[in-house]
């Protein structure tokens, strides 16, 4: 008859030899426990999938609102660059553009587009009944024809300011300043100084000139006729091929205002998108370190999971030592349930993850990003901490005397 060798170097009939557990029997063990706990491994496997959740969702909101970002970026900022005054070094006053400032810096090669804004000293109200002192933080400004193609602004309604309505009593709102005065549609009215204007289209907010979404834009003849607007700008919108940006902004200053370039400030507005992404990053490590702690928090209900399962299945474990089960399978069962419950948790969180970036991203027109390498790397969490949490619990079971569990029982 065969034999096999054994550990002090004696034989034994190879028909005692323990068999080895297939990978079909180590997940067929492994589900055997779960079946019979089903509450405690829903609420076990919460934990996991809250955790992946939270750290899915956290990647994914963020990837998503940069790549919006990006895309606002793309459209509209790389190559803009605003012009406005600086302080006049004798005075400590704020300087002045002069009135020929855009059409000096639309000549400069390499300069596409050119559109600018003058301030109003006069405020903008839903009526002549609103008190003088409610200004609501909106602003009143002159606005050059080309502004609208210098912005690259878009219409959410009506038409922007013309040859035509550029004379007269006619008013554009930014996005925000048509919120606040609860505008809605062209044709309805503003008081503006003394007199209503009419409302003849409404712009989508710009997120790189918060100043105009916040503002009323009226023609410059108009501002000057109506308003004795000076015809100074207070900024210039300058968009310059990609390949001559850091070339012409050299050139802003001193086209400007000869004079006192000095005097001049010049900006790059996506500088602030680059901001916003940079502190939405900070705060999503922050996110990112409590869904570290809620899977951490997990991975403890798991084992403790594990733990009350050995304790309870103690009659099983000597009853499976008795015919031959070694220590090492023991552990492999107790390891192979902790990593199917984690497993499960874990696939349930990638799932809710996506879902709400999903929702995130839908509700707020942003692409949906999620990154394949987070899902991996999420996912291979729960795989880890699934091991790490069903090793206690293995070795705990594989060293129980098959004897004193049977008397246990």
């Amino acid at each position: 008859m065969m034999t096999t060798e054994t550990r002090r170097g004696q034989s034994r009939p190879a028909s005692l030899t323990p068999a080895r557990l297939t990978a079909y029997d180590v997940a067929h063990v492994g589900c055997a426990g779960m079946r019979g706990r089903p509450l405690r491994v829903f609420l076990s496997a919460l934990g996991i999938a809250i955790g992946i959740a939270t750290l899915i969702a956290v990647v994914g909101i963020s990837s998503s609102s940069k790549a919006q970002l990006m895309r606002q970026l793309d459209r509209m900022g790389p190559s803009m660059l605003t012009i406005t005054p600086g302080q006049d070094l004798l005075s400590g006053k704020s300087a002045e553009l002069p009135a020929s400032a855009p059409r000096m810096i639309a000549a400069i090669d390499g300069v596409r587009q050119v559109g600018a804004v003058g301030s109003l000293d006069v405020n903008v109200y839903r009526s002549e009944h609103v008190p003088p002192s409610q200004t609501g933080g909106l602003f009143v400004q002159a606005a050059s024809p080309d502004l609208f193609a210098a912005l690259r602004a878009e219409l959410a309604s009506g038409a922007w300011l013309n040859a035509a309505t550029g004379k007269y009593p006619a008013v554009v709102l930014g996005a925000e300043a048509a919120r606040h005065l609860g505008v809605d549609t062209p044709g309805q009215q503003v008081y503006i100084a003394d007199r209503y204007f009419t409302v003849v289209g409404i712009l989508k907010p710009l997120p790189l000139a918060q100043d105009i979404s916040r503002s009323a834009l009226i023609g410059w003849d108009a501002a000057e006729r109506i308003l004795d607007f000076d015809g100074h700008p207070t900024t210039i919108y300058e968009w310059s091929a990609d390949d001559r940006v850091e070339a012409v902004r050299d050139l802003l200053a001193p086209t400007a205002n000869p004079r006192a370039p000095e005097q001049v400030k010049v900006s790059k507005p996506s500088d602030v998108l680059e901001a916003k992404a940079a502190s939405a990053g900070a705060f999503s490590s922050l996110l990112l370190g409590l869904g570290g702690v809620a899977l951490l928090v997990g991975g403890v209900g798991v084992a403790n999971t594990m733990i009350i399962s050995v304790l309870e299945r103690r009659h099983e474990i000597g009853l499976r030592r008795s015919f031959g089960a070694t220590r090492g399978q023991i552990r492999l069962q107790f390891v192979a349930e902790s990593l199917l419950l984690s497993s499960l948790g874990g696939a349930a969180g990638v799932v809710l993850g996506a879902l709400a970036t999903y929702a995130y991203a839908v509700h707020g027109g942003m692409p949906w990003v999620i990154p394949p390498l987070a899902m991996a790397a999420g996912f291979g969490a729960t795989l880890l901490i699934g091991t790490l949490a069903g090793l206690y619990p293995a070795v705990r079971a594989a060293l129980l005397s098959p004897t004193l569990a049977l008397q246990a029982s």
